[in-house]
């Protein structure tokens, strides 16, 4: 089954922090059978509304495939982990699935290289 599980780390980590707490999570995932189809680092962003007195938070999103007993051990991870503000995780149903990989080609389309523009010919 496919999954996506979005997670906020705390404002004050620094950079090297960061991606570490993201690679233990997705190291929890490939530990427990899990196959890491795509991750997204959003950055860090503004709060719908103050959480733990912070307003902003890292955002991570991962998309993967496991069975369902892998969600269990993946959120008893976040909620171990003081770094995790607030985590969300769902099972995408076929079309959330088509529209995610739709997103990712369209991404991964967008970050290549533009191919050179061809120099108009003088006659």
């Amino acid at each position: 089954m496919q999954y996506e599980t979005v997670f906020i780390l705390t404002p004050v980590l620094s950079d090297a922090q960061m991606k570490e707490a993201v690679e233990k999570f997705s190291k929890v995932l490939a530990d427990n059978g899990a196959t890491i189809v795509n991750t997204e680092e959003w950055g860090l962003r503004k709060l719908a509304y103050p959480i733990q007195k912070k307003s902003t938070g890292f955002y991570t999103l991962i998309e993967f495939e496991a069975e369902p007993q892998t969600i269990k051990k993946l959120e008893t991870a976040f909620r171990r982990d003081e770094r995790v503000i607030r985590f969300l995780t769902f099972r995408q149903d076929k079309y959330a699935a088509e529209y995610a990989a739709k997103r990712r080609t369209l991404k991964a389309n967008n970050n290549q290289p533009a191919a050179p523009a061809q120099e108009a010919k003088e006659d």
